[in-house]
């Protein structure tokens, strides 16, 4: 159902277009989508958006999805971050897409930049696999952005997802530094990741330019305080009634009450915000996620949608990244004859095969 919401949010993406009004449409197609599910069960079952959609365009890093009240339009030639997230009983998918808005081939640093965050997410997804430490994925992901004269987005975190859990304990960093250390883990069976690549042609070291353009917040769940004013109150109640855990968009709230309210509950750690970020102008920012679980068999990424051609300036000739690009997705079993495969499993066979050799789709080196 991602895969519908996401390809809806893209058919409408269009020179002119309102940005809030695409958010709006996304967010509006997961809802509809996912209460059709699980009509006729007694139990009751939570579902519908699991992170607001956002559309970050250029040099925007992420998380804009902006108040109903924002005249911001796409220009041909943007480029476009998509990033969107569904649930259903609280088991969440996530996924995040970058698309220059023209027609034909992407050439030059726009293909470079979006190169360099697919064959990163690519090679994290032959990395984050049973056995493995998250700083092997870090570590990876920085050789990547540098062989396309790229830099990886500092402050980005991909992590392990539970159930009505969008940011569990075990994280990967983006980039290593002094002020940003996660605690070392292992990759586990049975486990569930989003993993969140962002690459940019400029230094990698967003900031936040202005505070009124965050609107999507979450819960902070174990923090408490009584709020001094009635707005405040009158706001976090209503938080606690529509969005208790899962990310949510200012938009859903009553507009002139949410202004005033919401800044007391983040000056108190009731709320996370999830700031607009920017590169300087003039960069570009191209950002990949997806969701992948850890099952016994290997890796199954089931977010994902595929990439314009591109036509990057670099090639990969680092033989430690083809290693990486070269490793299957799939384990094979150990021992044993062969046994017999019906058709759906001949058809998985092949997908799995077609997956571990495909992993640069629509791209053409710049020497063709």
């Amino acid at each position: 159902m991602y895969a519908e919401a996401l390809q809806f949010v893209l058919s409408e993406c269009k020179p002119k277009a309102k940005i809030v009004d695409l958010c709006e449409k996304g967010d509006a197609f997961i809802r509809d989508q996912t209460g059709n599910m699980y009509k006729n069960v007694k139990k009751k079952i939570e579902r519908g958006v699991a992170f607001p959609t956002c559309i970050s365009v250029n040099n925007t890093v992420c998380h804009f999805s902006p108040l109903a009240s924002d005249e911001t339009v796409l220009e041909e030639g943007d480029m476009l971050k998509i990033d969107m997230g569904c649930h259903i009983d609280g088991f969440i998918a996530v996924v995040a897409h970058t698309h220059v808005l023209q027609e034909g081939l992407v050439s030059g640093r726009a293909s470079d930049v979006i190169a360099a965050a697919n064959t990163a997410a690519e090679v994290a997804l032959r990395l984050v696999r049973p056995g493995k430490k998250n700083k092997d994925v870090t570590e990876a992901i920085q050789k990547v952005a540098t062989a396309y004269d790229c830099k990886i987005v500092e402050g980005g975190l991909s992590h392990q997802m539970k159930q009505f859990v969008i940011d569990g304990n075990k994280v990967v960093l983006s980039v290593p530094g002094p002020e940003t250390r996660v605690d070392e883990a292992e990759f586990e069976e049975n486990e569930v990741y989003a993993i969140d690549i962002v690459t940019s042609t400029g230094e990698g070291k967003p900031k936040l330019l202005d505070e009124k353009q965050t609107t999507i917040y979450k819960r902070a769940v174990e923090k408490n305080y009584h709020l001094k004013m009635k707005a405040s109150r009158f706001i976090f109640s209503e938080i606690n009634q529509k969005f208790p855990i899962m990310p949510f968009t200012a938009r859903a709230l009553e507009e002139k009450r949410a202004r005033l309210g919401l800044v007391e509950c983040v000056n108190h750690d009731l709320l996370e915000p999830y700031p607009v970020l920017h590169e300087k102008s003039g960069d570009l920012v191209a950002h990949i996620k997806f969701t992948v679980l850890l099952m016994p068999n290997g890796s199954d990424r089931i977010t994902f949608h595929p990439l314009q051609e591109l036509q990057p300036t670099k090639a990969i000739d680092n033989p430690e990244i083809k290693a990486w690009l070269a490793l299957g997705t799939k384990t094979k079993k150990k021992g044993g004859g062969k046994k017999k495969k019906g058709k759906k499993g001949e058809k998985a066979a092949e997908s799995a095969d077609a997956e571990s050799m495909d992993v640069e789709p629509n791209v053409t080196t710049s020497e063709e």
